[in-house]
């Protein structure tokens, strides 16, 4: 008796908490940048690439309700292994259009600092893998990036910064 009021009590919750909502309406690259250096500098043979990727995040609201904008900024700086030479440089600004609805508004922000780019990932990981493949260098493929670590690193970086303006 006792599960089926649990049951119950479980699935009348569940109802009564917001559904949420989360379309992906479009994505689109907004700026694209491959610079290959090596080659610029007539320099050939085979290099082990060295890679560091930098990663921003960046959402906004457009001006149609429950609509959002969602921007993920790689940079990417190739070097030879073992030297400073500088193979290659590849930004990617990669942005969603998302409708999102149901999401309280305290947890609206992580909602679309972490959710939103977890589904803008994929493509993103393929568009940078045929540029560098395309640009002569074997494909470069993206680790999964943990979004949630680097929403909370976001925060606590803000926040030092805020107590350091404060003292």
């Amino acid at each position: 008796m006792a599960e089926e009021d649990a049951k119950e009590n479980t699935a009348a919750a569940a109802q009564a908490a917001p559904q949420i909502q989360m379309r992906v309406l479009g994505q689109f690259i907004r700026d694209l940048s491959f610079e290959n250096v090596m080659a610029q500098k007539g320099v050939s043979g085979d290099v082990q690439p060295e890679i560091s990727v930098q990663v921003n995040l960046d959402a906004k609201k457009r001006p149609t309700e429950h609509q959002y904008e969602v921007s993920v900024k790689l940079n990417l700086k190739s070097k030879a292994k073992g030297m400073e030479d500088i193979l290659f440089l590849c930004e990617l600004d990669y942005c969603g259009l998302f409708h999102v609805e149901g999401v309280a508004d305290d947890q609206l922000h992580p909602f679309l600092m972490i959710e939103c780019p977890r589904m803008l990932f994929p493509f993103l990981r393929r568009i940078v893998s045929d540029v560098t493949r395309d640009g002569g260098y074997p494909p470069v493929n993206l680790d999964n990036i943990d979004f949630v670590a680097l929403y909370r690193n976001e925060l606590m970086r803000r926040q030092a910064e805020a107590q350091k303006a404060e003292a």
